[in-house]
């Protein structure tokens, strides 16, 4: 079989999604399959040598993803390259990867490719979107709102936001993921609060404002609509940020998550219900802060997680049964199954 892993990309994600392609890569070659490592944000010159790349662990620069054209993505998926291509294994993550702008793509050119469909991808990146689907479905989420970023001056409107939502807040960009444009506001300092949405401004023009919850970080691998065991993501200092996710040794992490039964199950089938509300396909990860009484609040679905050494949705499927180079080669076969 001849598979195309598409990695790279746009956005701030660029160099994580280099260090999961690599593995995902040759996982499937030592699975026995054919396999080149495209980079769309190159155009018709895609084809990269991706076990001689020097890959950076940091986010690229503005100026960096300032020279790629999203026309280069439409100049790759139309080239002949994806002629004699079997399948696609998508880890192109954020922007224009993981919100359905490619999956419509591939779509067009017919070519069958891993993770969400069009639909699920946009609604799932939209955390906005997601966050109202939620509540209609009956999954806990944080209290929330939205604000534009020209709005961030409006202390009379950041007055009332923190009056609903509490002193506590999270803000972060309604489209972005690796915790790309984070900021937790823990006194409600308006001044802080406006400087946090002012913040998403680089990547979106629109940000997300929660109420911080309190208690322990976990998420759930949803694979095949079977969700796997929770993991407990402990950082050792600060919040779960892009540092604290992809340098080794910044966070411990707890597979099986120490839950009583009775609770795990229901974020189990919380997990499962978030991922099927969204219509996600073949594999995802649900998002949780677990609160001191024990409550389940859901913060995000993610159609496209890492596959780093340390990305937690292959951890999950580990401790499941299923080890790396399985679960890739599983994820190529579900993908041409649909």
């Amino acid at each position: 079989m001849k598979i195309a892993v598409l990695m790279g990309g746009m956005s701030g994600e660029r160099n994580v999604s280099f260090t999961g392609g690599k593995a995902i890569y040759n996982a499937l070659l030592r699975k026995g399959n054919e396999v080149i490592a495209v980079d769309p944000a190159l155009g018709v010159d895609c084809i990269i040598d991706i076990n001689s790349l020097d890959i950076k662990n940091e986010i690229p620069s503005e100026e960096e993803l300032s020279k790629f054209h999203t026309k280069n993505y439409i100049d790759c998926i139309n080239s002949n390259i994806f002629d004699d291509i079997d399948c696609v294994f998508n880890l192109v993550h954020g922007k224009w990867g993981e919100d359905g702008h490619l999956q419509a793509l591939l779509e067009l050119r017919g070519i069958p490719y891993t993770g969400s469909n069009i639909r699920s991808s946009a609604l799932s990146m939209d955390k906005i979107q997601s966050k109202m689907i939620f509540s209609a479905g009956g999954i806990t989420t944080p209290l929330w709102t939205s604000i534009k970023i020209s709005q961030a001056d409006d202390y009379e409107l950041l007055a009332e936001i923190r009056k609903e939502l509490g002193s506590k807040l999270v803000i972060k960009p309604y489209d972005q993921g690796s915790a790309l444009g984070l900021t937790i506001v823990y006194d409600g300092n308006l001044d802080d609060i406006s400087n946090g949405i002012k913040k998403v401004e680089s990547t979106s023009n629109m940000a997300l404002i929660e109420e911080y919850i309190p208690g322990r970080e976990i998420t759930v691998a949803v694979i095949d609509n079977k969700a796997y065991p929770i993991i407990e993501i402990k950082p050792h200092e600060g919040y779960y940020d892009y540092k604290n996710k992809y340098t080794k040794g910044q966070t411990e992490y707890i597979c099986p998550a120490e839950i009583s039964n009775d609770i795990e199950d229901f974020i189990l089938n919380l997990a499962a219900g978030a991922s099927q509300l969204l219509g996600c396909k073949d594999f995802c990860r649900v998002d949780f802060r677990l609160d001191p009484d024990g409550i389940p609040q859901c913060l995000e679905v993610n159609t496209i997680p890492g596959f780093t050494e340390l990305s937690l949705l292959p951890m999950a499927a580990k401790a499941g049964g299923v080890e790396f180079d399985e679960l890739c080669q599983l994820l190529i076969d579900l993908a041409l199954k649909k």
